[in-house]
């Protein structure tokens, strides 16, 4: 007897997403997206199984309009009842806050960023640091820093500059929240033996986090590294580099008016060791605040932390391929 083929299961649209995706798309916990559906009726279409939520693009439009509202500081239930009829403007709408609406210039970003970007706002700093977390697992040190991290930092600040200064606590929260997360990374075992690269912030320098994400990297690869943080003075900084006797030394600097190419100059020459066997570590430039001249050897620009890692930390090869047994620290300078 002809046996008749099974009838497939209806596949679920391309764009449908789970609940976690949609959290992290939107900033919001996915315990926050229940909630609104069992409260305000503000839920997916349909369900796999039964059971399993799966958001349509017009599901995750109403969220996404909820999600305005309430940061514009309509009650959830008020908010919810708009979203699902469709409209951005229910009556009565508090007044916004001060400096134009709560919203962030991001462009053509990742998802991800903007769930980032609506968390921050809304200074949910357990949802901050959930969708960080989400973001390193899923893509990575690397790639979550520059299509994730960094994106939402720059139109945080690119906000705080345009609004007269408001929105500052935007930027710290992000802030402290990355830290926390890039601290969190745990580093590979340092090779023994092995010289270290110091990481360390200007005198009067500040923003340390690119330097703190390149440090993060540099552990995950289990090369040695030693970051002094924000605003190192110089003189300690050159009693780090002659202590240790480091294959590179990385230099940050934010912006031209902490930048000191005098500084510069004098870590590029320092030596240390016994006579006759003198060492020098590579200097490596970076941050935007640094022009375009260099000291001179053994002095280098770092451009982005995927191509610092290629500088500092580029793939070895296999041994005795070729002759060669890995990249020394001569592969880390000029």
């Amino acid at each position: 007897m002809e046996s008749v083929p099974p009838t497939p299961p209806q596949d679920l649209p391309p764009a449908a997403l789970s609940t976690g995706a949609v959290a992290r798309r939107l900033g919001v916990s996915p315990t926050t997206l229940r909630s609104w559906e069992r409260r305000y009726a503000i839920g997916p279409a349909r369900r796999e199984d039964g059971r399993h939520r799966r958001w349509t693009p017009l599901d995750i439009a109403r969220l996404e309009l909820m999600c305005s509202l309430t940061a514009r500081g309509v009650p959830p239930a008020e908010a919810a009842r708009a979203a699902r009829s469709g409209s951005a403007e229910p009556a009565p709408v508090p007044a916004r806050a001060p400096g134009g609406p709560v919203t962030l210039p991001l462009g053509t970003v990742r998802p991800e960023c903007r769930g980032l970007a609506r968390a921050a706002v809304r200074l949910d700093a357990p949802t901050v640091a959930d969708l960080l977390e989400a973001a390193l697992a899923e893509h990575g040190l690397v790639t979550a820093w520059e299509e994730v991290v960094a994106p939402t930092l720059h139109a945080v600040g690119r906000k705080w500059a345009t609004s007269g200064e408001r929105y500052v606590e935007v930027e710290h929260l992000l802030s402290w929240q990355i830290s926390a997360a890039l601290h969190r990374i745990r580093p590979a075992a340092e090779a023994d033996r092995t010289p270290p690269v110091l990481l360390a912030c200007v005198p009067g320098e500040q923003h340390s986090l690119p330097i703190e994400a390149l440090t993060a990297a540099l552990g995950q690869r289990g090369v040695p590294a030693r970051m002094f943080g924000a605003a190192l003075p110089a003189e300690a900084l050159h009693d780090a580099v002659r202590r240790t006797g480091p294959r590179a030394v990385v230099l940050w600097a934010q912006s031209r008016t902490t930048a000191d190419p005098a500084l510069a100059r004098s870590v590029a020459g320092l030596e240390w060791g016994l006579r006759g066997a003198r060492g020098q570590a590579a200097l490596l430039l970076a941050g935007p605040g640094w022009g375009a001249g260099l000291p001179g050897p053994p002095t280098e620009r770092l451009h982005g932390l995927r191509s610092a890692l290629a500088v500092i930390a580029p793939p070895q090869p296999p041994p005795g391929a070729n002759g060669a047994t890995g990249a020394g620290p001569g592969a880390y300078g000029s």
